[in-house]
């Protein structure tokens, strides 16, 4: 897992939803309208839409989308569990996302524009001298014996 936290619009969260759930069966009309979003119920892979004004406008298969006004926030959660994400409004249309990530759920961030491939690539390289590190304290350790 992957710690996520980075600014992004609403529209990105919004494409990262879409992305991940439902983008082959979503209506186009839905899916260039910037103040529908898909929701899901309670339990494994729910999706839950903050808003001040909310209406449902159809169900298709397992997703509800509704048209959403002054969205405040997001809470997304993948059905494998594996990723779980929030989405808080900080001004306007623009909000932080926090959580875990999945590697498949950096791909659909990277791809809706939540985080850049640069910040994918500097996330890889930390990791990697941290892995180097504790391999290299590993090895000091057993020579030591």
């Amino acid at each position: 897992m992957v710690l996520i936290e980075a600014a992004c619009s609403l529209e990105s969260f919004r494409r990262f939803i879409i992305i991940s759930t439902c983008r082959s069966f979503i209506p186009e009309s839905y899916m260039h309208d910037f103040e529908i979003f898909p929701e899901r119920e309670e339990g494994p892979g729910a999706i839950y839409i903050e808003a001040a004004d909310k209406v449902t406008l159809k169900k298709i298969r397992e997703m509800t989308f509704v048209n959403a006004k002054e969205v405040l926030g997001i809470i997304y959660s993948s059905k494998s569990g594996n990723t779980n994400l929030k989405w808080r409004q900080t001004r306007r249309k623009n909000g932080k996302v926090t959580g875990n990530a999945s590697p498949n759920a950096l791909v659909n961030l990277v791809e809706s524009d939540v985080i850049t491939q640069d910040w994918v690539n500097s996330y890889l390289e930390s990791s990697k001298h941290s892995n180097e590190g504790n391999n290299d304290l590993g090895k000091n350790t057993n020579s030591n014996r």
